[in-house]
Formats: C-alpha cells, structure tokens, sequence
C-alpha cells in the first residue's frame, strides 16, 4: 500500500485514523512510569491487540508505537541502544495487526526536551535522532511517516529535515494545542501552516490539546490559513478527570460525541480524522460511521 495516502486524499477520499496508544494500553496493564515503547518487545501481543482492534473499527490508518522512539527520548532506557531496533519491531507488529487491511503511519513525537536556546539539545542532533528513526521506519515498511504531538516549530523542523535526509514517505506535521488554540511556545495554527507549506509534507494538522470545541476552532485556522496541504484532526476524547480509587485519567467523551465532531471537522476542511488520548476502538468506529457513512 506505499504512498497510496497521498493518493487516496487527491483522490478525495476522508481518511479516519486510529484512536489513542497510551491510554488503552494503560487500560490493559501498562504500569505507571512505564512508556508504550517498553511493551513493543515485552507484551506485543497487547500492542498487537489494540491496534488491530483499531483496524475491526474502521481505521484507514494506524500508527505505531513509536511516539518516544528517538534516540534522545530513549536514552535513559534500556534501549539506548536500540533505537532503530526497536522502531523497525514496532512496524513489524502493526503490518501484522494490519494485515494489508491498513495504512500504517510511523508515529515521531517530540524528543521530551527542548532546543537550544531555551533547553540542552542542539538542532544537529535533533535532525540526526530523527533520521534514524525515520530510516528505521520507512525501512519497516511504514506508508506515511506522522510528526505528531509537537509544540515548537523548530522542533518540528528538526523532525521533517531528519525524515527527508533518509526517506521519499509522504510526511503529516501535527501538533498539539494544549493551551485552546496555541502550543505551550505559543504557536498557532496559521504559523504551523506557514511555516510547512514551503516544506515538502503531505499534511498538517493538529492532535491532543484540550477540548473537542478547541480542536474546531484550531481546523478553521488551519482551513482559513489556506496552505494548500491537507488537514489532519484528532483530538482528545476531551479534558480527563483523574478517578480516585486508581489515580487513572477518565475521558467522558462519548463515541457519538467524537462522531458528531469529526463530522463537523470535516465539513470545514479536515481530510484525515481520528482520536487521540482517551479515544478507544468504540470511539474510532463512531468516527468512522459519521465521516463515512
């Protein structure tokens, strides 16, 4: 299925994306303190589960469980080492939950410190740590290679520059408004889509944040904004509550709440809709029933 994402989308179709990694992994056991990326060697099985439970929903693309797979991130792990490693096994458990039934997106997520000036990482290695894992990646046999959940175009900048050094993969920007319509450094929506759309990516959009109404807003701006790139939505499942008795997050968004979102979504632009934390497999099938029909 390589490179049919950018065909699909000229071809006009909506493409419905997956629902959340962590906290449906967290669900099933993932322990506090421990990442995603720990369960890629040991509990696949539960990694394998939830994405194709994903695919049984409706999802036209899945991401894999990569969102901390930078060398940077994962230096204090065990799999310092293993970056690559540890990335091209992750693809390899998402083809087998796809099954040829599936996009696959190789998810690159923020690099958990940020760049000089304002923290210890310099661009040179951003830009490296992201050309392994993209390397690794597109080697894995990913359709589409999604730097998401970013908040400082830098850094974002770092990721797209690092990916185009090692792989032709159609790329989606997306980043994370956790402060309404604005990233923690302050980015809005208009100067992502500025800032891109002189790059070479597919799309640009926006996943996280805070509200399903915030999340409206942030694809207007990027409708508004005009970049001629294609427009990626997938919110939280809204703002979580932390439940007493376990100390875990509760999204109250309903399914047919994310359905009637994604629509409306949608209608002002977005081509690519899905969910992110709190967003299981029901909420995936709401989506895809409402964008779909």
């Amino acid at each position: 299925m390589a490179h049919s994402f950018t065909d699909r989308l000229k071809a006009g179709e909506i493409l419905v994306a997956d629902g959340a990694t962590g906290t449906n992994l967290q669900v099933v056991g993932l322990p506090p303190g421990t990442t995603p990326e720990d369960w890629v060697f040991d509990q696949p099985d539960r990694i394998r589960a939830l994405q194709r439970s994903f695919v049984e929903a409706g999802s036209d693309l899945i991401l894999t469980c990569t969102f901390g797979g930078t060398r940077i991130r994962l230096k204090e792990s065990r799999y310092a080492d293993r970056a690559a490693e540890l990335n091209r096994r992750a693809v390899e458990l998402a083809r087998e939950a796809a099954a040829n039934r599936t996009l696959i997106g190789g998810s690159l997520g923020p690099l958990g410190s940020l760049l000089k000036p304002f923290g210890p990482i310099e661009y040179t290695d951003a830009v490296a740590a992201y050309a392994e894992q993209a390397q690794a990646l597109s080697e894995g046999g990913v359709d589409v290679l999604v730097i998401e959940t970013h908040f400082a175009l830098d850094e974002a900048q770092a990721a797209v520059e690092g990916a185009r050094q090692v792989s032709a993969l159609p790329l989606v920007v997306s980043f994370s408004y956790d402060r309404g319509v604005r990233t923690m450094m302050g980015v809005k929506p208009a100067q992502v889509a500025e800032k891109f759309k002189a790059l070479d990516v597919t799309a640009i959009g926006a996943n996280c944040g805070t509200t399903l109404e915030n999340m409206e807003k942030i694809v207007q701006e990027y409708a508004a904004a005009q970049s001629g790139l294609f427009i990626w939505a997938k919110p939280n499942a809204g703002l979580p509550s932390v439940e007493a008795a376990t100390g875990r997050s509760v999204y109250s968004v309903t399914p047919e709440q994310m359905g009637e979102f994604a629509k409306r979504y949608v209608a002002i632009g977005a081509r690519i809709v899905g969910g992110c934390c709190g967003s299981t497999p029901a909420h995936v099938r709401a989506i895809a029933q409402a964008v779909k029909g």
